[in-house]
C-alpha cells in the first residue's frame, strides 16, 4: 500500500471514529481522558526511553539546545503532560452547548448548538507534548485527530500514541487518535489533500511550515501564527515593572512563540530605562540587536549589536532581542503593524489612556497591559492545554481551547409548521 492510500485509510478510520465519538456523553470522554493520563504516568519510562532516541539523533544533527529543550521529555514532564490531560477532563464539555436560542414570530423554536468539527488534522514540529495536548482536546470536544509530527520526534510520538490508543480500548474508538503514516513530506501532502475525509487542518510550527500548509492545502486550515511579539515601554511606565516584564517575556522560555522578540521604548524614558534594561538582559545572556538610539545606552554588562532591517521581523526563538526607541505610542503601534505577526503585544504604562489607546489600535490576537507576553497560552487563560494560538480572524483567534474545536448547527423545532407562499 502506497503512502497516499495509507494516509487516506487512516483518514477513513478517523471519520468513522468521529461519527461514533460525536454523541458520546461527557462522562465517557472524561473516563477515557483519565485512562490516558494514568497510562502516561504508568508507562513514562518507555516514553522517556523513546524520546532519548529522538534527542540523541537531534544532537547528532546539530539541533540547537533551545530546540532540543522543546523536544526533550523527562519523567516530570510526562507527569505534567498527564496532569494537563486530567485538567482537560475537568473542563466543561462544549458539545451540545446552546450558543443562542429563541422563538421566531411564527412559533418555530430555534437553537444554535455546538457540535464537533469532525476529523482534525494537526501538522506540527518538534514538541511531543503537542501530541498529547491535541489528542486530549480533540477527544474531549468529540473529534477524531490525525497527528503528523516532525520526524525529529518520531519515536516519541509513536510511543505516546501507542500508549494513548491502548488506554482507549473498550472506552471510545481507538481510531479517535492516530498518527499519520510516513516520515517524509509525501504523507503531509496527502493529508493536506484529503478534502472530504479531513474537516480541518491546524499547523503548529515555524513560518515555513504554516505558509506551506496554508498555500498548498485543499482542506480548510485554521492558521496558527509565528510570534514576533513586542513589548512597548511607554513614557509613563513604572521602570522597575518594565524591566521585570521585559526580562520575563524574553528569557523565561525564549524558544516559544509567546516570548518577546522586540522591545520598543518611548524616547522620553529611554535614558532612564535602557541602561537598566540592557544590563538586566545582559545578565541573562541576551544579545540585543539595537538601533542607533539603543546602542548609545549600552553600558557595562550589556551585549548590544547593530540591528539590521531583517531583525525587526525576526522570530528569534533564542536569547536575542531587537530593540528600538520610538517617539510616541502611535509610532510603536505603526512599528508593530508593520513587523508584527498579530500574535501578542504588551504595553507597560501607568497611564489608563495610553493603555486604552494601545489596546484599541493594536490588531493582534492578544494584547497585554502591564503583563508579560508569556501569558498568551491556553493553560494560563484557563482553557487547559491548547491546540494552538490562532492569529487569523475566522472562527477562532488566540489560544484555541475546547470551544474553538467545535462548529455549530441549528436545531429548529416546529409543530407541523409549513412554509407559505
Amino acid at each position: 500500500m502506497g503512502t497516499q492510500e495509507q494516509v487516506l485509510e487512516v483518514a477513513r478510520r478517523a471519520r468513522q471514529a468521529a461519527a461514533e465519538l460525536a454523541p458520546l456523553p461527557r462522562a465517557v470522554k472524561d473516563a477515557a481522558l483519565h485512562a490516558i493520563a494514568d497510562a502516561l504516568v504508568a508507562r513514562s519510562a518507555e516514553i522517556v526511553e523513546a524520546n532519548a532516541a529522538d534527542v540523541a539523533r537531534a544532537r547528532e544533527d546539530g539541533m540547537s539546545e533551545y530546540m532540543i529543550d522543546r523536544l526533550s521529555l523527562t519523567t516530570d514532564r510526562v507527569a505534567a503532560i498527564a496532569a494537563a490531560v486530567r485538567h482537560v477532563a475537568s473542563l466543561p464539555d462544549p458539545v451540545g452547548e446552546s450558543v443562542r436560542g429563541y422563538t421566531l414570530p411564527n412559533g418555530l423554536e430555534l437553537r444554535q448548538v455546538r457540535v464537533p468539527l469532525g476529523v482534525v488534522g494537526i501538522i506540527y514540529e518538534g514538541r511531543p507534548n503537542v501530541t498529547v495536548d491535541a489528542a486530549a482536546l480533540t477527544l474531549k470536544s468529540g473529534n477524531a485527530v490525525l497527528l503528523r509530527g516532525s520526524s525529529s520526534a518520531y519515536d516519541s510520538n509513536t510511543a505516546l500514541v501507542e500508549v494513548m490508543r491502548s488506554a482507549l480500548a473498550g472506552r471510545v474508538p481507538a481510531d479517535a487518535i492516530q498518527l499519520v503514516p510516513g516520515r517524509d513530506r509525501d504523507s503531509v501532502k496527502h493529508l493536506m489533500r484529503a478534502r472530504g475525509l479531513v474537516d480541518v487542518l491546524i499547523p503548529r510550527g515555524g513560518a515555513s511550515l504554516i505558509n506551506s500548509v496554508v498555500e498548498e492545502s485543499t482542506v480548510p486550515v485554521i492558521e496558527t501564527g509565528t510570534g514576533n511579539c513586542h513589548v512597548y515601554v511607554d513614557a509613563d511606565a513604572d521602570l522597575d515593572m518594565a524591566v521585570d516584564i521585559l526580562v520575563n517575556a524574553k528569557t523565561q522560555r525564549p524558544s516559544v512563540c509567546n516570548a518577546a522578540e522586540t522591545v520598543l521604548v518611548h524616547r522620553d524614558i529611554a535614558e532612564a530605562f535602557l541602561p537598566r534594561a540592557l544590563r538586566a538582559l545582559g545578565e541573562k545572556g541576551v544579545t540585543v540587536h539595537g538601533d542607533a538610539a539603543v546602542r548609545t545606552h549600552a553600558g557595562e554588562g550589556a551585549t548590544v549589536v547593530e540591528a539590521t532591517d531583517e531583525d525587526w521581523g525576526t522570530e528569534y526563538l533564542s536569547l536575542d532581542l531587537a530593540a528600538a526607541v520610538v517617539d510616541s505610542l502611535d509610532d510603536a503601534v505603526a512599528h508593530i503593524r508593520r513587523y508584527g505577526t498579530a500574535h501578542t503585544e504588551a504595553i507597560v504604562t501607568t497611564s489608563q489612556s495610553a493603555a486604552r489607546r494601545f489596546t484599541a489600535l493594536v490588531d493582534s490576537a492578544a494584547v497585554m497591559v502591564n503583563a508579560s507576553t508569556r501569558f498568551t497560552d491556553g493553560e494560563e487563560f484557563g482553557f487547559g492545554a491548547e491546540i494552538g494560538i490562532s492569529t487569523q480572524k475566522l472562527h477562532a483567534r488566540g489560544p484555541m481551547g475546547l470551544p474553538e474545536l467545535t462548529s455549530t448547527k441549528y436545531v429548529v423545532t416546529g409543530d407541523g409548521h409549513l412554509k407559505g407562499a
